[in-house]
């Protein structure tokens, strides 16, 4: 069931709020960026997230296609959430952190699928042989 949860990074400017069914699953990746934050994300349309602080708190990080933006809290570093145009997964995306998310318990959070993306050979659609260090 799609709720509206709160976000935020460790110091408290950046903060946003995005509708998401976390029932509907999330994802860990092993590309050189996920595998190294340990992203854990769950992905929406861009009309399903408002962003509560201005655009200057946050950074951006850009590699290899440059279609994602991987956007982080300009002060404390916690990388919040990220935006991207990827034509395979239906165009527009927000990518929120999943731990960023406030006032979600442990319990909610054991619950919430998790799939697997090998982007690290490019095979997105595949889970990476070996995930349990993601």
């Amino acid at each position: 069931m799609k709720k509206t949860y709160q976000g935020s990074c460790h110091c408290g400017q950046v903060r946003y709020e995005a509708d998401l069914d976390l029932s509907a699953g999330s994802s860990r990746c092993n590309c050189t960026y996920c595998a190294k934050t340990r992203a854990w994300n769950a992905t929406i349309k861009p009309e399903a997230f408002r962003l509560l602080t201005d655009e200057n708190a946050l950074k951006g990080y850009r590699f290899n296609t440059r279609s994602g933006d991987h956007l982080f809290c300009a002060t404390c570093g916690l990388a919040v959430f990220g935006r991207a145009d990827v034509p395979a997964l239906g165009g527009a995306i927000v990518s929120v952190n999943v731990a960023c998310l406030d006032g979600v318990g442990a319990e909610e959070l054991a619950a919430v699928p998790v799939g697997y993306c090998d982007g690290l050979h490019d095979n997105w659609w595949n889970p990476p042989q070996i995930t349990s260090y993601l």
